[in-house]
């Protein structure tokens, strides 16, 4: 795979699995944007992967569940590098409770960045694609999303809602040159699943074939193939990388 000249955004490329995604992209020699809430920790995200693998980056702080931030943010993407070849819309949070516990604003925040921002991007950076037609998007879901998981009803709703408008997304652009596809992490190491306690972390192992949780390292590689010009023939489809967890 080789993204050298490719332009390549990732939202919530600061850490976790975003930070896998931007440094395989950026070993593959795209230019890569990290897009984050905060400013300063995207430009110093950037700024690293500038020094270690010597690319041009961008950075930008943007809330993907304000629609004028986002445009704001894709316009000048396209303004400074002349062109956008791949999305990743990884950002997305959590606000874990039971559904009779479960507040208006516990949901509504959940769909607002997991469901919504990857709306406001995808609809944003197409008119981007569609002058070059060409073009791949990549969102990140969850298996949760096959499989639903007690406690995440406002979680697991929305990374459904990721397949659903992956796919839809999909038939429409697919004549048009642009391919859209989702992966679907299971558990994976990240700073949010290093604070479970360790007696979950090992039940959660025991249900996963593969007898471990993933990494970040795990799940990028599939996002850089689906993103990359070896993956030309697919789109709407959606990759589980869990384990064998879901099968």
């Amino acid at each position: 795979m080789n993204f050298k000249d490719r332009v390549a955004v990732v939202t919530g490329g600061t850490r976790g699995i975003g930070k896998g995604i931007v440094r395989r992209l950026a070993a593959l020699g795209a230019k890569v944007v990290v897009v984050g809430t905060n400013a300063e920790t995207a430009l110093q995200a950037a700024q690293e992967l500038e020094k270690e693998f010597g690319i041009e980056t961008g950075s930008f702080g943007c809330d993907v569940s304000n629609a004028p931030q986002v445009d704001g943010m894709i316009d000048s993407v396209a303004e400074r590098f002349g062109r956008i070849d791949v999305l990743v819309n990884n950002a997305g949070i959590a606000r874990d409770n039971l559904v009779l516990r479960m507040t208006d604003d516990e949901w509504d925040q959940v769909m607002n960045v997991n469901l919504k921002g990857m709306f406001h991007t995808t609809r944003k950076v197409l008119r981007h694609m569609l002058r070059q037609r060409s073009g791949s998007i990549v969102n990140i879901t969850s298996v949760v999303g096959l499989a639903g998981n007690a406690g995440q009803a406002n979680y697991c709703a929305s990374k459904a809602g990721v397949i659903g408008f992956t796919k839809s997304v999909a038939k429409e652009f697919a004549a048009k040159g642009i391919r859209v596809n989702a992966v679907a992490p299971g558990f994976i190491a990240t700073d949010m699943t290093r604070e479970l306690p360790d007696k979950m972390k090992e039940e959660l192992s025991r249900v996963i074939p593969m007898k471990r949780l993933g990494t970040a390292d795990d799940v990028a590689p599939v996002v850089a193939f689906l993103a990359s010009d070896d993956a030309a023939y697919i789109t709407g489809q959606v990759l589980a990388v869990d384990g064998g967890m879901v099968m």
